[in-house]
C-alpha cells in the first residue's frame, strides 16, 4: 500500500482517496442542487419495504431535487479512482471480458442502520466477516462488534477505545497491551478473531473465551501497518494465521504455540495473502503490478502473475484449488488457472474504482468483487465469469463476506449519513405459491423466514455431527434445509386458514393461492414469477 498513507488521523487524505461524494449533507459538490441537508434515515429497510417502492438504503429520492438515475450518472462521471500507476484503469478497460449483468443470484433481504461500519485506511477493505449466516463481525467506530441478523442483537467483542491487555500468559505476549489501537484490517474464522493495527499490532481473541488471549507486534518497523490477515487450519488441525505487512513481510503465526513459525520476505510491501485450499500455495500481491504464487513451506516463488497494471490489494482462491482471483487498482479482477499461469483466463472489470476485496462462495459457484464504493459484482464462476449480478448502492465499502453455507452475502457500507450493513440472500427456486408466500409482507413481518433458517441450521448442525463423511454431510444439509422449508410452508398455509391469521395476512397470499388453485402450474425449473 502507499507508504505515505499510514497516518492515524483519519480514514482518508482528500488529495488521494478513492473518494465518493456524500449524497446528502457535507457534500463535496459546490452546486447547491446536491448539497441539500436531509435528516438522517434511521429506519431499517426490509425486502417487503423495497417491494413497496422504498430505496434499499432508505434514501428519500422523492424529497430530493435529483433522481437516483441522474445521481448515479453523475457519480460515474466524476468519481476519481486512486492509482499508483497513472491511467492504469483506463488502459485495462480495453481487455476486460464481456459479462451480461442482468443476473440475479442474491436478493436483497435487509438493511440494518444501527450498524455503522468504518474504514481506517482507504485502500484496506476487509472489515466485515460472517462465520455463519447468523454471526457477523465488523469494525465499528470504537470497537469490533458481533451482530446477529437472526436476533437483531449486537455486542462488543473488543473495546478499542481503552487499554487492551492480554488475559492469558503466553511466551511473546505483549503484556503491556495497546492503548486505543487503530485497527486497519480484520479476520474471523471459526472461534478465532484477529485484528491488525497501523503499527503492526496484532490482537487475537478466541470467541469462546473471556478476554483477549494474545497481543503482540508483528514488526517494529515504523512502516509496519498490517494490511491483511488470513486465518487457516493446518492438516494437523492447528490454527494459524498469516499477517501481511507494509514492511515487506508475511508472517505465519501458530495460535496453539502462540509464536511465529515463519517469516517470509519480499521486495515490496505485501497488501494481501491468500492460501490455496490444500494450504500448499499462497497468492501474494502488493505494491507491484506482478503477483506471486509462493510455496508455503519454503517461501520460494513458483510463478509470477503478470497482467495487472497497478498495485493489487485483494486475492482469493476458488475452493476447487485450480483457479484464483486477484484484485487491482487498475479496476480489474483477473482470474488465473494454476495449470497455466502464463496469462489470466479472464479479466473482470469494475465500474468506478479499484477492486479492493474479493470473496468466493464455499461451493465455488460465485465470486464477489467489491469496488471502493457503490458496486459489488457477483460473477457466476460456472459460466466462465460471463454472467454477473451488479449490486448498486451509494457509499464506501468497508468489506464483503459470504456466509460459509453460501446463503447470505453481507456488505458493510460506510457513509456520513447512510452507514449500514446490507444483507442479501441466495436466490432459490420454489413453486409459484411458495415464492408468493416467502416474498409476502406478512411472512417478512412475522419473521417466519428467520425461524425457518434457525430451525434448519440447528437441525443441520445436530445431524451433521453424526455424519463422518464430508460429502454425505454436505448433501444431508442440502436435503435437510429443503425439507424444513417445505414443512414451514405447509404450516404457514394451514395457519392462513384461520380467520385471525387471514386478517393479518391481507389479500396478497390469498390471491396467490386462488390463482394457483384456478389455473397456474408450478414452475420448478425457472425463476419464480412476481407475486400478484
Amino acid at each position: 500500500m502507499s507508504r505515505s498513507d499510514g497516518e492515524l488521523a483519519g480514514v482518508y487524505r482528500a488529495e488521494q482517496e478513492d473518494r465518493h461524494v456524500d449524497l446528502m449533507g457535507d457534500s463535496d459538490f459546490d452546486d447547491d442542487e446536491y448539497s441539500q441537508p436531509i435528516k438522517e434515515a434511521t429506519e431499517d429497510t426490509s425486502a417487503a419495504d423495497v417491494k413497496n417502492g422504498k430505496d434499499i438504503q432508505g434514501i428519500p429520492w422523492d424529497k430530493l431535487s435529483i433522481t437516483r438515475d441522474r445521481y448515479r450518472k453523475t457519480r460515474l462521471a466524476q468519481y476519481a479512482n486512486f492509482e499508483n500507476v497513472p491511467n492504469s484503469g483506463k488502459t485495462s478497460e480495453k481487455v476486460c471480458t464481456p459479462a451480461d449483468k442482468g443476473a440475479l443470484y442474491y436478493e436483497f433481504q435487509h438493511n440494518t442502520r444501527s450498524l455503522k461500519p468504518v474504514i481506517r485506511h482507504f485502500q484496506l477493505r476487509n472489515l466485515v466477516w460472517a462465520t455463519t449466516r447468523h454471526d457477523v463481525y465488523l469494525l465499528s467506530q470504537h470497537s469490533v462488534l458481533h451482530w446477529s441478523p437472526f436476533t437483531s442483537e449486537k455486542h462488543k467483542v473488543i473495546d478499542l477505545q481503552g487499554h487492551i491487555t492480554p488475559s492469558e500468559k503466553h511466551q511473546g505476549n505483549f503484556s503491556e497491551g495497546f492503548y486505543q489501537a487503530q485497527v486497519s484490517t480484520l479476520a474471523v474464522r471459526g472461534n478465532l478473531l484477529v485484528a491488525g493495527g497501523f503499527r503492526g499490532e496484532l490482537i487475537c481473541k478466541f470467541l469462546d473465551r473471556e478476554g483477549v488471549s494474545y497481543c503482540c507486534k508483528s514488526t517494529h518497523d515504523e512502516n509496519g501497518i498490517t494490511n491483511s490477515l488470513e486465518i487457516f487450519e493446518k492438516p494437523s488441525g492447528s490454527v494459524h494465521f498469516l499477517a501481511s505487512n507494509n514492511d515487506c513481510g508475511v508472517r505465519d503465526f501458530d495460535m496453539e504455540k502462540f509464536q511465529i513459525c515463519n517469516n517470509f520476505r519480499f521486495p515490496w510491501a505485501v497488501n494481501h495473502t491468500s492460501l490455496s485450499p490444500d494450504g500448499k500455495l499462497a497468492a501474494i500481491v502488493g505494491d507491484n503490478s506482478e503477483g506471486l504464487i509462493v510455496d508455503t513451506n519454503s517461501g520460494k516463488t513458483i510463478h509470477d502473475l503478470r497482467g495487472h497494471l497497478d498495485y493489487s490489494f485483494a486475492s482469493a482462491w476458488n475452493p476447487d484449488g485450480r483457479t484464483l482471483a486477484t484484485g487491482n487498482q487498475d479496476k480489474t479482477c483477473r482470474i488465473w488457472d494454476t495449470r497455466n499461469l502464463s496469462e489470466s483466463v479472464a479479466v473482470l472489470g469494475g465500474n468506478m474504482g479499484a477492486i479492493r476485496s474479493i470473496r468466493y462462495t464455499s461451493d465455488g459457484q460465485f465470486l464477489a468483487m467489491a469496488e471502493p464504493a457503490d458496486f459489488v459484482h457477483i460473477f457466476d464462476a460456472g459460466s466462465g465469469y460471463h454472467r454477473k449480478q451488479e449490486v448498486d448502492f451509494f457509499g464506501e465499502i468497508a468489506g464483503i463476506s459470504f456466509s460459509p453455507d453460501t446463503e447470505a452475502l453481507l456488505i458493510g457500507v460506510h457513509d456520513r449519513t447512510y452507514s449500514s450493513l446490507l444483507q442479501y440472500s441466495r436466490r432459490r427456486f420454489y413453486s409459484y405459491l411458495d415464492s408468493a408466500i416467502l416474498r409476502s409482507e406478512p411472512w417478512m413481518k412475522l419473521g417466519a423466514w428467520k425461524i425457518v433458517s434457525g430451525m434448519a441450521l440447528s437441525q443441520q448442525t445436530e445431524q451433521r455431527q453424526k455424519i463422518s463423511c464430508p460429502a454425505a454431510a454436505f448433501f444431508f444439509c442440502r436435503w435437510s434445509a429443503a425439507v424444513t422449508v417445505k414443512w414451514a410452508i405447509r404450516e404457514f398455509r394451514s395457519l392462513t386458514r384461520s380467520d385471525a391469521m387471514l386478517g393479518q395476512c391481507g389479500s396478497e397470499t390469498g390471491r396467490a393461492r386462488a390463482q394457483l388453485e384456478l389455473s397456474t402450474p408450478t414452475e420448478r425449473n425457472g425463476p419464480p414469477p412476481r407475486p400478484i
